[in-house]
């Protein structure tokens, strides 16, 4: 195929739809048609809805167009660029979000996805948005964006290439998400209920409500220790880091690979069998257990608090330890700030937190018992880390014309 045959055209003019659902506030319930907003377009993927809207209020709501499966959403503010594709299920749109449908036999929507979180892409929203506090985009400059149209052959081709990729980093994901449950019910089952391997059932009081007789009550800071150890990956321009941050774990656990000429602030060292625990808006778990990491290019938003285990045989407890219910409701009632979504808790108030500590023995038995999940998790993590980099090498390669699919 000749690449002669690619055109440059407006958005607006590759478009059988532009619905924009920025406006009004949408009314919220408990149940009913789930509501995408701008905050579960992460990375390409639409997470799972947590709000909705009534279904007698889905016609009115929905007066400027109905979205349809496969339509590609994109954020237009807050942050500015995030992109989706919707699935088959009846849906609302929230604000800050407008929906995009190709022309039938001039742009695929699959390539549409992938082309619109292409550098190429992205460098003209960012050069076309507007704002100081909140930067965004209007749809009139939305509509002029250049987008690199090849024949719609090669635009499935492409597609293909890049969804198999993304596939297969979408399935490590819930692969791990179900490993870490099962992890999770261990812990459960052994360090709630009780119901552990030797358990007696003879049980003591304590501060904290009746526990098994020869634990203790204790705090984080009996598990767990600061690491705080700052670098500034400025100074080495030209190295590649694995950056772990707040919207590389709301994405998908996948850390970002950052030169660090690219990342201006200073981060803190990560290093192996690392916890990461998020001191921003603890109300929202945000756990990172790192198991095994290249020390000599990992580094984590000081959003992060990096701890290490006392012990070799308690990481396993301790990475469970911040799941627990009782332990996020705790963290979120020490969080302080002046709004709900800028809060923030003292690393100190963490390792401050009193906890029933089992004993030594206990602890490295089920560091044992549950060591392969968190293993099969590091090699989920780093072939997902992996196939993202070949990912994000092929795409400018692609839509730049430079391989001929």
């Amino acid at each position: 195929m000749s690449f002669e045959e690619w055109k440059h055209l407006p958005l607006e003019d590759c478009m059988e739809a532009i619905i924009d659902y920025r406006g009004k506030t949408p009314r919220k319930s408990s149940f009913g048609i789930p509501l995408i907003t701008a905050k579960i377009v992460k990375g390409g993927r639409i997470l799972e809805p947590t709000e909705f809207i009534p279904f007698e209020d889905y016609d009115e709501r929905m007066h400027r167009g109905i979205p349809k499966s496969g339509d590609v959403v994109i954020t237009t503010e807050g942050p500015l660029g995030e992109i989706g594709r919707l699935d088959d299920r009846k849906l609302s749109i929230g604000q800050r979000l407008i929906a995009l449908r190709g022309k039938k036999g001039l742009l695929d929507n699959s390539y549409l996805k992938f082309l619109l979180m292409s550098d190429y892409v992205q460098n003209q929203l960012s050069a076309r948005q507007t704002g100081t506090t909140v930067s965004g985009i209007k749809q009139a400059e939305l509509r002029k964006i250049d987008l690199l149209i090849p024949p719609i052959p090669t635009q499935r081709r492409i597609a293909e290439i890049l969804s198999a990729l993304d596939d297969k980093i979408e399935l490590n994901r819930q692969t791990n998400a179900t490993l870490e449950a099962i992890a999770q019910a261990i812990f459960k089952e052994w360090f709630v209920n009780f119901n552990f391997p030797g358990a007696t059932g003879e049980l003591v009081e304590s501060e904290l409500g009746m526990i098994p007789k020869g634990w203790k009550v204790g705090s984080v800071a009996d598990i767990l220790v600061l690491a705080n150890e700052t670098i500034s990956p400025g100074v080495n321009p030209d190295k590649l880091f694995n950056h772990y941050s707040i919207p590389a774990f709301d994405s998908g656990r996948i850390p970002s690979q950052e030169m660090g000429s690219t990342i201006l602030s200073n981060k803190y060292k990560v290093k192996s069998n690392s916890i990461l625990v998020s001191k921003l808006n603890p109300r929202i778990p945000r756990i990172w257990t790192l198991k095994e990491v290249d020390q000599e290019i990992s580094v984590c938003s000081t959003e992060f608090q990096v701890l290490l285990p006392q012990k070799a045989h308690y990481y396993s407890f301790a990475a469970n330890l911040f799941s627990k219910p009782s332990m996020i409701d705790t963290m979120k009632s020490r969080a302080s700030g002046t709004s709900s979504s800028h809060q923030r808790i003292n690393p100190q108030d963490i390792l401050d937190i009193n906890i029933v500590v089992p004993t030594d023995d206990l602890l490295a038995l089920y560091d044992k018992t549950v060591e392969n999940y968190f293993r099969c998790i590091i090699n989920g993590l780093e072939e997902s880390m992996n196939l993202s980099k070949i990912r994000d090498s092929l795409l400018p390669k692609l839509m730049n014309e430079k391989i001929d699919v």
